[in-house]
């Protein structure tokens, strides 16, 4: 057994000692059932922002955009490479990008490997970085960690030999998703949500949440970004939209006893960043990934664009939609980009 103890609240072990899913588990072939029993239109929305946005580096200056580069062939650029220069009598005209993709820089998923915590595994009052379902950050997943790059600048790789996306990606994604539209009740107006609000426009909207559900939580962040077209106004961004409030108990009470499968926004972080402080010696600055990432096993979206499912489910009267979102499947990643389709 990896651990003697798990953190209060977890869920650790109820999937299996060597569970690398989570809460996805709960989405078996029933539920993706019930996710194809909301397609009536046939019509699918793209709920992935362009993955050159937000754009440049100024929201997060530690992620950048993706690059294009040119395959060489023969030491040429592959763009738009004539055949012929290999073989006079061939007609082909080829083309090959290589691309360099920051996984958290626009719509994406977070792995169960993103977010940690410091916890006592052994009950020896050593506290350790470790990982949902008990997977220590040294032992199981990256083995010794290098921090200081080398002469030329560079860091060794780092696959995570634990709680990769590519676990995520290779169950599918695939169910119900439901969507909660913030942005119909509160505007962009920048605020936290509590659970007591988010019950409000729950009720108000006839919004239903059942066991194994994805949830989606609009905002019109994404679509500020849209707007903004590359050229994201950082100071706007920061004073607009709501975010929901992760140090409400109340609000993670309820993720944890709805039994989610996952979550996704339009904003950059799900939850408020960063959470108010509080008079301890030891709490996390994201309180709801600690919750949903480490001890319970729910994979977390960031920047999806929603607006046009969303307004689409308001004039319909609707909120269920069939849910497709795999991650790339790229071994041993944190995280990873995504492109998810909703289809009513």
């Amino acid at each position: 057994m990896r651990y003697k103890q798990r953190p209060a609240g977890s869920n650790w072990g109820d999937f299996g000692p060597d569970d690398q899913l989570g809460r996805l588990n709960l989405l078996t072939p029933e539920k993706v059932l019930e996710g194809i029993a909301e397609v009536r239109e046939g019509k699918s929305f793209c709920l992935s922002l362009p993955l050159d946005l937000p754009g440049g580096s100024k929201w997060n200056p530690r992620r950048r955009p993706p690059t294009l580069l040119p395959v060489l062939r023969n030491n040429k650029s592959n763009i738009s490479y004539e055949l012929r220069q290999d073989e006079p009598y061939f007609t082909d005209v080829l083309c090959d990008h290589s691309v360099t993709l920051y996984t958290q820089y626009s719509t994406q998923w977070d792995g169960l490997s993103q977010v940690g915590s410091l916890f006592d595994l052994h009950g020896d009052g050593q506290r350790q970085s470790c990982f949902y379902n008990g997977f220590a950050a040294e032992a199981d997943m990256f083995g010794p960690i290098v921090r200081e790059p080398d002469e030329q600048g560079r860091l060794p790789p780092a696959p995570a030999r634990a709680l990769g996306i590519e676990h995520m990606a290779a169950k599918g994604v695939q169910g119900r998703g439901v969507l909660i539209d913030l942005e119909a009740h509160f505007g962009r107006e920048k605020r936290r949500i509590n659970f007591r609000q988010l019950r409000e426009v729950m009720e108000a909207d006839g919004v239903v949440v059942e066991r194994g559900d994805i949830v989606l939580f609009h905002t019109g962040f994404g679509q500020m970004l849209i707007d903004m077209n590359g050229n994201p106004d950082v100071e706007q961004l920061e004073h607009s939209c709501v975010d929901l409030d992760g140090r409400d108990e109340a609000l993670l009470k309820w993720i944890d006893e709805t039994h989610i499968a996952a979550i996704a926004a339009d904003n950059h972080a799900v939850e408020a960043y960063p959470a108010d402080k509080l008079g301890a010696a030891h709490y996390p600055l994201l309180p709801l990934h600690e919750l949903c990432l480490f001890k319970l096993g729910i994979h977390l979206g960031e920047l999806w664009y929603l607006t046009s499912l969303a307004r689409w489910l308001r004039e319909h009267k609707r909120h269920r939609f069939l849910l497709t979102a795999p991650p790339l499947r790229l071994t041993g990643a944190v995280a990873s980009p995504v492109t998810p389709v909703a289809t009513v």
